[in-house]
């Protein structure tokens, strides 16, 4: 299985029990990036039995015959994904499943409580000058020219005005402590009380409150966020694809994605049932469930490789000036 460290599917009760119920062996790899989780399908023909992309990658693994299709009738599970998420351009492609919907959250921005007397509404607040050197940014080009675009009042998957886009991240780098690559790295940063706010991921956010008990909160601000959705696909070759359909059928099982939650902290599952089965105030429900909030998200399409490469030039060449 190919992840993110610590997200979801490397959850040692979980696996214990999969494994238990199965048969089945679990080994799990990493990646830091989704550039690192494209190289290793690509380098590693055969190894992997499951792998979690972005949807907005899907096209790209799609295209490049990294993943292949997937039987749904096999993932009892299947049927209780949400329609539109099912359904989604970005995983189907000739009428074919290429992704089976996992979770989905945002990328936006978390706050250590400790610096606020009051949460704040606004993504300006990475701008505020209290916040000097106290502010942090993923190391990631899409994420923040993403994240520029919202600032500056733009739509992420149409941006009209790049030098815009590059100007307001400009200002925003004397505010900048460092850049960070990994949820541990920002949770350590909260927990040694060296930063206020920075972009975060959802349920990155849920898991360092629920989990590590950290003062964070997590802002969807009035200018909005990014929304991204995590599906589980089988790569070209894999050795057990059998196993695979299992896999990702348990890891979008109400009972496995309930206690994860409630355990550790989640994004939103894709499958309808298994939010059901959140209690009735949980985060996921209540605040991911809000329709303000929905209006508020901006969900990620595919990105073309020249777009990609301009926006990493950009970010490269911003994070030059950060000291």
């Amino acid at each position: 299985v190919l992840n993110w460290k610590g997200y979801g599917t490397d959850e040692a009760w979980a696996v214990e029990a999969f494994e238990k119920a199965t048969g089945h062996k679990v080994i799990n790899d990493y990646f830091n990036s989704e550039q690192e989780m494209l190289t290793k399908l690509r380098t590693n023909p055969g190894v992997y039995d499951v792998v979690m992309i972005n949807a907005a990658f899907n096209d790209q693994a799609t295209a490049e015959k990294l993943i292949q299709p997937i039987d749904t009738a096999k993932i009892a599970n299947y049927a209780d994904v949400g329609a539109e998420k099912a359904q989604s351009p970005m995983l189907n492609h000739d009428a074919k499943v290429y992704g089976v919907p996992w979770v989905w959250g945002l990328t936006s921005i978390a706050v250590n409580d400790k610096a606020f007397a009051k949460t704040p509404t606004s993504i300006q607040v990475m701008w505020d000058a209290a916040h000097k050197g106290r502010v942090v940014l993923r190391d990631d080009a899409v994420e923040a020219i993403q994240f520029g675009a919202i600032a500056s009042g733009q739509n992420i998957n149409d941006i009209k005005d790049l030098d815009a886009v590059k100007a307001k991240l400009t200002s925003l780098m004397p505010q900048i402590r460092t850049f960070w690559s990994a949820e541990n790295d920002w949770n350590q940063m909260v927990a040694s009380n060296q930063i206020d706010v920075g972009t975060y991921w959802s349920g990155s956010a849920s898991r360092a409150k629920k989990n590590f008990k950290l003062p964070v909160t997590f802002v969807v601000p009035e200018e909005g966020a990014v929304g991204w959705l995590d599906a589980l696909s089988i790569p070209t070759g894999s050795k057990n694809v059998e196993g695979a359909e299992a896999f990702i059928n348990y890891m979008i099982d109400p009972a496995f994605y309930v206690e994860w939650d409630n355990k550790v902290g989640a994004p939103v599952s894709a499958n309808t049932k298994a939010v059901a089965g959140l209690p009735a105030d949980a985060f996921n429900r209540v605040v991911m469930g809000d329709p303000n909030v929905a209006e508020r998200i901006q969900f990620q399409a595919p990105i073309s490789d020249a777009d990609r490469e301009k926006w990493l030039a950009i970010w490269q060449d911003l994070k030059v000036n950060v000291k």
